[in-house]
């Protein structure tokens, strides 16, 4: 549990101390590109109760936005009719409102860890339409409500289309229709009409992905639906997406009318076993050594690898800044990433840009020298 009102300054002033290490850093991330858009980190359950401390230095040093794993997600805060567990939720929220930092509330409605429950009725068959809309509305309603005006940005709907671009035959889709997407934003904006509304999804520099979501903001906006943003997840590769593929992404998002949030960010340095670019999180394979080439250390040539592809995003994300939001890495040190985990358990990631001593990795510096100068 986090520590109480009375003892958090005790538990604060341990981290900062530690942050005071950071100083002798060439400036910060957030520093380096104030005024361009808020540079976040995702914040795991140990952050956010403050058992990671040396973590948590880096978050209040390095960032000025956090989203969360998951802590706002249906199963964690809704996992039974009724039930509202907003003690993990709570802290995460109050972690952003004492450090000044832009909140983001990640995710209001996904076909993954949702619970079982909420499709059905009490003897098992599926809602109808109504039914589900009912309860779609009553969880947004207090959700956002909880938080309204606390967290200024919401990841409404995520992960709704197929790599083709077509819509996912989700229970969501299945039950209510197509437009359980344009009802999710409603409810949320009628919740908060202050909160920036955002459609969130993955490998959106793919040709296919990326028509399908720019024909569904197409297609909100013209029905009124207030949409706000597009999410990019950005879960990347050392060679995908190129530069000029990510460029044309965003200018290609930012030309509907919408900001751009890069929500998800970090880079999969090991051997991919599959074939595309993807991050859904159903996908599992079984652990081999062949899988994980680098478990005691990345190798000099892959760190260059590495630390040239962030520059090049950076390069295009400050270019493209005006319609950048904020970036957020998906993680704040190497050893806490998912990718360690997925889609092979076990393996030794390097996809962020603190390592997992929490020192800074030699992308870190490139990120930096992106935004044209060490710090503002």
């Amino acid at each position: 549990m986090r520590a109480p009102l009375s003892r958090r300054p005790v538990l604060w002033a341990t981290i900062l101390m530690a942050a005071t290490a950071w100083a002798q850093q060439p400036g910060s991330l957030k520093q380096a590109y104030q005024g361009d858009f808020y540079v976040g980190a995702a914040m795991n359950a140990a952050e956010i109760t403050g058992q990671d401390q040396q973590n948590d230095a880096i978050l209040l040093e390095q960032f000025n936005s956090i989203s969360p794993e998951n802590a706002l997600k249906w199963a964690i805060v809704n996992p039974e009719p009724g039930q509202y567990n907003w003690g993990l939720a709570d802290q995460y929220v109050a972690f952003g409102v004492e450090h000044h930092m832009w909140i983001v509330g990640h995710n209001l409605v996904w076909h993954n860890q949702v619970p079982a429950w909420v499709f059905r009725d009490k003897g098992g068959k599926l809602l109808t339409r109504a039914a589900l809309l009912a309860r779609l509305k009553e969880h947004i309603f207090t959700e956002v409500g909880r938080y309204k005006g606390k967290i200024q940005s919401w990841d409404v709907v995520n992960e709704a289309l197929n790599e083709d671009g077509t819509p996912r035959q989700s229970l969501w889709y299945r039950i209510i229709g197509p437009d359980y997407i344009a009802k999710a934003f409603e409810y949320a904006h009628e919740a908060d009409p202050q909160a920036q509304l955002t459609y969130n999804d993955y490998n959106l520099a793919s040709a296919a992905k990326l028509a399908g979501v720019i024909r569904l903001v197409k297609e909100l906006k013209a029905e009124g639906v207030p949409i706000d943003c597009v999410g990019m997840q950005n879960h990347d590769h050392l060679d995908s997406p190129t530069a000029g593929q990510e460029d044309a992404a965003i200018r290609a998002i930012a030309a509907t009318g919408v900001k751009v949030a890069i929500s998800e960010l970090d880079i999969n340095i090991l051997p991919w076993p599959g074939t595309g670019n993807t991050a859904d999180v159903s996908i599992h394979m079984a652990s081999s050594p062949k899988w994980n080439p680098w478990p005691h250390g990345l190798p000099q040539d892959v760190q260059k690898k590495l630390t040239e592809q962030y520059a090049a995003l950076f390069g295009v994300f400050y270019k493209d800044r005006a319609d950048i939001s904020r970036v957020t890495f998906w993680g704040v040190t190497n050893a806490q990433s998912w990718l360690n985990d997925w889609p092979i358990p076990g393996r030794t990631n390097y996809p962020l840009l603190f390592d997992r001593e929490g020192k800074p990795a030699p992308a870190y510096y490139a990120v930096l020298q992106a935004a044209g100068q060490t710090a503002k």
